[in-house]
């Protein structure tokens, strides 16, 4: 049975004034209520800001910061990590969605099989909020089998700071979620997800990986950059991750 431990929910956001009521809607909704959300603006242009301030009024468990000068989303998200006083840490992007139980029924998953970090399948849609489809994870995944393929949504992680402590994302412009990811299963080995979708995750057209070429080299910078890895293991790796891309999107 779940206890009432403490979820510190991470939330970046950057010019989001299309979507962040649905994602904070989306929390304040949850079946499980002991939660505090650290917001992070990076530096917003449009009206998001006031947005998030309507609902921070509203609800003291709604936390804002801003950042003065635009960051991104490593830096937003690993200030939010700092902040945080919840046991647990828990990913929401201000464009994407969880569903009504996702918090209990992730936890209760968690804890009944005495895990530090999970995640779940999650749903598609696009900008008009159009259904897309699902995407399905592994129900097992470790450290190598990452380095071959991300097939963890950052929407859906929850890791337990109890057991592996704080832990921050590399500071990269692009794929920060993954190389921590990598970072946490270096540490613990391997990790079990939920096959159920639990959140709703958004394609959008401007967002930063929608562009494969790019997110390739972004892969390759991971490899060798973040991980160290040797040529010999980048280039084993990086063929692993075209193939199950390419066989991802057939």
């Amino acid at each position: 049975m779940m206890n009432n431990e403490l979820v510190s929910v991470i939330i970046p956001s950057y010019n989001s004034t299309k979507f962040i009521q649905q994602a904070i809607e989306s929390v304040i909704n949850q079946t499980y209520s002991n939660w505090e959300m650290i917001v992070v603006d990076d530096c917003s242009k449009d009206n998001s800001v006031k947005i998030i301030q309507e609902y921070q009024e509203k609800d003291n468990r709604i936390k804002l910061i801003q950042f003065g000068n635009n960051q991104g989303p490593a830096r937003a998200r690993n200030r939010a990590i700092k902040e945080a006083r919840g046991r647990y840490i828990a990913f929401l992007d201000s464009d994407d969605i969880w569903l009504l139980n996702k918090l209990e029924k992730q936890l209760n998953f968690l804890q009944d099989n005495e895990l530090s970090f999970t995640y779940s399948s999650y749903k598609l849609i696009d900008e008009d909020n159009n259904d897309l489809g699902e995407f399905l994870v592994p129900r097992y995944i470790t450290y190598k089998s990452m380095l071959k393929s991300n097939s963890v949504g950052c929407l859906t992680v929850i890791y337990d700071t109890k057991k592996i402590g704080k832990i921050y994302m590399p500071d990269i412009l692009k794929r920060q979620d993954y190389g921590l990811w990598l970072k946490i299963l270096k540490n613990i080995g391997s990790a079990k997800g939920i096959i159920e979708p639990l959140a709703i995750y958004r394609i959008r057209k401007i967002s930063v990986s929608s562009n494969k070429f790019r997110t390739a080299i972004d892969q390759w910078k991971v490899y060798r950059e973040i991980e160290k890895l040797s040529l010999v293991e980048s280039v084993y790796y990086f063929i692993n991750y075209i193939y199950y891309g390419i066989k991802k999107y057939r």
